[in-house]
């Protein structure tokens, strides 16, 4: 069937200016980490890109390695673009990365320019594209100089292979010397996509101030603590889970006692909002503007139809919100 999309995907979503840019981002975007590799259904993938679209998330976030296999996310998108997304393709922002090892050898890995460079050009073959919109280094390499990483998103800009460039995973001091070269370079950053929920947040400690200083736009990855912030957890670790696997971001060593507390409390005061717990907490990542955009994963159609429907909800009270804290800084 040929897909058409929907008339009023724009009616329900939130778009926020990224930083002091030209560009808005939904308020939720969907990210292609995990269920959509090789090893996944293809139309499960399809069926949850396409149904994210009509529900007017416009951004679509990649990187190199993302799959498994290595690759094949962005080749199943690749595919869905050029199957149902091709006529829309200037109603989307795709982003893609590099910076997680990819191919064996020296050159497959980090942040050298002919890494940086030679990966753009493999994704963007995956992809089916002449040009991404953002391309992130998707994290700092010890051992390259900042300048050359930074030169090569800079010329990944000039050469019309990216119109933006991002960064992830980077500290706040990482973030402020790479804000100064490409100053110097011209190409200004445009967002930072760092990991942070209610059970992490670590980027109030100084990131999120220079991101605002210089007017550099953010999107939080795992904004809901990879499950932990949803009803998986809440009455134990279910068999097919990823805390039940040999997932090293999530385990059944990070679900201690204390965690389980705050998830019920937290679970206690959404349900009274008439709120799931997943939806509780992206709002609150939303929370105040400081968040340009939460990036959600999904393995189904309906978890993005719960998490979009959490925009429909009203703002936290102050109250809520002295609340929410109280339950997150309680020692363990």
């Amino acid at each position: 069937m040929v897909y058409v999309a929907s008339d009023e995907r724009y009616e329900g979503m939130r778009y926020n200016r990224t930083g002091r840019s030209g560009l808005k981002l939904p308020a939720i975007s969907l990210g292609l980490w995990h269920n959509f590799g090789g090893i996944d259904a293809f139309e499960n993938g399809r069926g949850m890109i396409t149904r994210a679209f009509d529900l007017g998330i416009t951004h679509f976030d990649l990187a190199n390695n993302y799959g498994p296999p290595a690759g094949s996310a962005e080749e199943l998108f690749g595919k869905v673009l050029a199957r149902d997304l091709a006529p829309y393709r200037d109603e989307l922002v795709i982003s893609t990365k590099a910076g997680y090892t990819m191919w064996p050898g020296p050159y497959g890995d980090w942040g050298s320019r002919k890494y940086i460079l030679s990966s753009l050009d493999q994704s963007l073959k995956r992809l089916g594209l002449d040009y991404v919109d953002i391309f992130y280094s998707h994290r700092p390499d010890p051992d390259t100089p900042m300048e050359e990483t930074m030169g090569a998103l800079d010329h990944a800009v000039r050469s019309g292979k990216a119109l933006y460039i991002g960064l992830s995973n980077y500290t706040a001091e990482q973030t402020q010397q790479a804000i100064a070269i490409l100053k110097e370079l011209g190409t200004p950053l445009l967002i930072h996509q760092p990991r942070y929920s209610m059970l992490d947040r670590w980027i109030e400690g100084g990131l999120q101030d220079v991101l605002e200083e210089h007017g550099v736009g953010s999107i939080a990855f795992t904004p809901l603590a990879q499950g932990l912030l949803t009803n998986k957890y809440l009455n134990g670790i279910p068999g097919d889970s990823r805390a039940a696997g040999p997932s090293a971001a999530l385990n059944e060593s990070r679900i201690t006692p204390e965690v389980l507390r705050r998830i019920h409390a937290l679970n206690q005061m959404a349900v009274t909002r008439g709120q799931s717990l997943a939806q509780f907490a992206l709002l609150w990542t939303l929370r105040g503007g400081r968040i340009t955009s939460a990036l959600i994963g999904a393995s189904r159609v309906s978890q993005i139809e719960e998490n979009i429907a959490a925009l429909s909800h009203s703002d936290f009270t102050q109250e809520e919100l002295d609340r929410i804290e109280t339950i997150l800084k309680t020692e363990e």
